[in-house]
């Protein structure tokens, strides 16, 4: 789950972590009022789950609390779209106002989950900014990798190798090992998988103070951050995602037309690649899970009938926990309940799957059976 930039402030100022003075608004009018107590001079920044703000137009600085005002309403009153988002954008409800910062040198700075060490890693760069995707990829070297020990934590001599890294001098480097520390216990304490500082930046009397934010917590940790859990926007999720997420069903909106309902991760990619082999594009990824009821299979399946993309359905159910014919009631739950027509080809094997054949071929519902996946995916060709 993602947090706004203001959110992940708040925590970094818990944690002792310098931010510039800021505050979130809804309105121009709102906008000009926190400009004008900074004396007029002020940077505007979009709260959106998503980065390349600034090439997209989602922070400006304003002169005057009349430019700040005008900045916020121009953001509040369009979705934005950035090289992150998808062409419709996301919408944009809320605005930074922030003191302009005396910025005498910007950094990159953040830590996530080395998957192949299996361990936290800090990574920074001496180059931060907007252009550090273009840092990263014409000069990886520039950016320092510091694996972290998750029993010992992160260590002293470590910070110390990282300033010099950063190339910091006098107060800045006394003060790097604090900001290190208390960043890595924001990513500890909260199961975060991403805590992203860019730009880092050193001020003109020598502080280091975190210009823009960005946390990311793992969903997983949920059952233990209520606290979290109560920072969700739902407005900066996929609406049919967000639909997902709330009944615990693993689903990824995709481009194609093919909607497709699988029970098991492996299945559901083996589903989309044979899918894609045949020149049809599935619309999304679903695993409904191996425990699923009834009416947990009909809310999966009206998931994917709501989505206007979806010209056809493909069901590839290999029954042992979830058995077949409970799979089966609920598709044609969720065909009734939605009033659909759309055609459906049905892949079943396992448990009850004489029963789930049954039910699907006693509804009355426009469907095709295959006995393997190679014939499944030639007939959701067909249906197209």
């Amino acid at each position: 789950m993602k947090l706004h930039e203001y959110q992940a402030k708040e925590i970094f100022a818990r944690y002792g972590i310098a931010v510039p003075q800021g505050r979130v608004v809804a309105t121009a009018a709102e906008a000009e009022s926190v400009a004008e107590g900074f004396g007029g001079r002020a940077v505007v920044k979009a709260q959106v789950h998503a980065g390349g703000r600034g090439k997209a137009g989602g922070v400006k600085v304003a002169q005057s609390a009349a430019d700040a005002a005008d900045a916020a309403r121009g953001m509040l009153s369009a979705s934005l779209v950035t090289n992150q988002t998808g062409p419709e954008g996301v919408p944009v409800n809320q605005v930074l106002v922030e003191e302009l910062a005396d910025i005498a040198k910007e950094m990159y700075l953040a830590l996530t989950v080395d998957r192949v060490e299996r361990c936290p890693v800090l990574l920074v760069s001496a180059s931060g900014g907007m252009d550090i995707e273009e840092v990263a990829e014409s000069s990886p070297e520039s950016i320092h990798s510091e694996p972290i020990d998750p029993v010992l934590g992160l260590m002293p001599f470590q910070s110390r190798r990282i300033a010099r890294r950063l190339g910091l001098e006098a107060g800045a480097a006394a003060a790097a090992p604090g900001l290190l520390s208390a960043l890595y216990r924001v990513f500890v304490d909260n199961d975060c998988t991403l805590v992203e500082v860019n730009p880092l930046i050193v001020t003109g009397d020598g502080r280091l103070v975190a210009l823009d934010a960005k946390i990311s917590v793992d969903d997983d940790a949920m059952f233990r951050r209520p606290e979290m859990l109560a920072l969700r926007d739902t407005t900066q999720e996929d609406e049919l995602e967000a639909q997902a997420a709330d009944l615990d069903i693993a689903y990824v909106n995709l481009d194609g037309d093919v909607g497709c309902l699988v029970n098991g991760a492996g299945l559901a990619m083996a589903t989309l690649d044979v899918t894609s082999s045949v020149g049809a594009a599935p619309a999304n990824f679903l695993d409904v899970g191996g425990g699923a009821s009834v009416d947990k299979v009909a809310s999966a399946v009206g998931i994917i009938l709501s989505d206007p993309k979806v010209r056809r359905v493909l069901v590839n159910v290999f029954g042992g926990i979830l058995r077949c014919d409970i799979a089966a009631e609920g598709i044609v739950q969720a065909y009734r309940n939605t009033g659909s027509g759309l055609p459906i080809v049905v892949r079943m094997l396992g448990t009850n799957v004489d029963d789930g054949k049954r039910i699907l071929g006693e509804s009355g519902l426009p469907v095709v059976f295959a006995e393997t996946l190679s014939e499944a995916a030639e007939a959701i060709r067909r249906a197209g």
